[in-house]
């Protein structure tokens, strides 16, 4: 029997799409994505997070799930299937780390590292300042930032708080447990 791979996924949004809330927005999303076909295995509280960097815009909701990716998915066609619900949901990627309608982050794919780990690695490193004008031009995993955002962990551990980082070799409460108290407050449940 061929095990099939679960998929961790950050979901977030900060504008109303239609009418609906964010809080609406990430319900319907989880519709959206089973109708793509991914079965989603669990899914977080919801949460009440402080927009980055303060004062850009309205505060996001964000969740995570787990999804069961199947068996013959590979991570850039699941990122393929995550950008068409997040473009459903009128998501337009113009501006890094600005506001949308939905956001749907791949954080990890089983234990895969991609694209390597020392591109995965270096990604990881990266210097915050150089975060900002900076993106990759293929798909890293783990999500190189996930070890650094509050209102990405806080979610992940309410569903996957024993997944371990495959190149940190930290579980999601242990990478949770190591941010600013600041930081983990911040993120309230809605």
């Amino acid at each position: 029997m061929v095990k099939s791979i679960h998929a961790l996924v950050a979901l977030g949004a900060n504008l109303p799409f239609e009418g609906d809330p964010p809080e609406m927005t990430l319900q319907r999303a989880l519709k959206a994505l089973a109708e793509e076909g991914l079965v989603i295995q669990s899914f977080s509280r919801l949460y009440a997070t402080p927009c980055f960097p303060a004062g850009a815009g309205p505060d996001y909701v964000n969740a995570a799930a787990v999804l069961d990716a199947g068996t013959e998915d590979d991570p850039t066609s699941l990122l393929a299937r995550l950008h068409k619900v997040e473009s459903a949901f009128g998501r337009r990627r113009e501006t890094r780390w600005g506001m949308r309608t939905l956001d749907l982050d791949l954080l990890g794919f089983g234990d895969s590292v991609l694209p390597d780990a020392a591109t995965q690695d270096a990604w990881r490193t990266l210097a915050p300042e150089t975060q900002v004008g900076t993106a990759p031009e293929t798909l890293i995993l783990p999500h190189p930032r996930l070890q650094d955002r509050a209102f990405v962990l806080v979610p992940l551990a309410d569903v996957a708080p024993e997944w371990v980082h495959p190149r940190t070799g930290q579980t999601v409460r242990e990478m949770l447990a190591a941010l600013p108290a600041g930081d983990r407050e911040a993120v309230k449940p809605l």
